[in-house]
């Protein structure tokens, strides 16, 4: 499937991705940069920018979690995405990003 596909068939092919956020000598990322850290990784992987909210701000220490929601463009289904900390490094926090393989409700 193409990037210009961005319907729901397109993201059930998105596996576990990694990225990396500057926690900027902070404990917690906030909710805005989680989502636009999630946001790059999937463009990086697949070429099509989704749109990506989460709700909280993500503490920056390994095993945090939080779950945020995916669209695309004028696609109405929505996918849960789950952000994951693996690592913090020198104020990097690296992050695992799963996005569900069905949409949500």
């Amino acid at each position: 499937m193409t990037p210009a596909r961005s319907g729901r068939r397109f993201w059930l092919f998105v596996p576990v991705l990694a990225g990396a956020l500057a926690a900027c000598g902070t404990t917690t990322l906030s909710a805005a940069t989680v989502a636009r850290g999630a946001e790059d990784a999937l463009q990086k992987k697949v070429g099509t920018r989704p749109d990506i909210t989460c709700p909280k701000d993500l503490d920056a220490t390994v095993g945090a979690t939080t779950r945020c929601t995916l669209t695309v463009g004028k696609d109405p289904a929505k996918y849960g995405v789950t952000v994951v900390v693996t690592s913090v490094t020198d104020g990097n926090a690296t992050f695992d990003v799963r996005v569900d393989r069905a949409p949500q409700g």
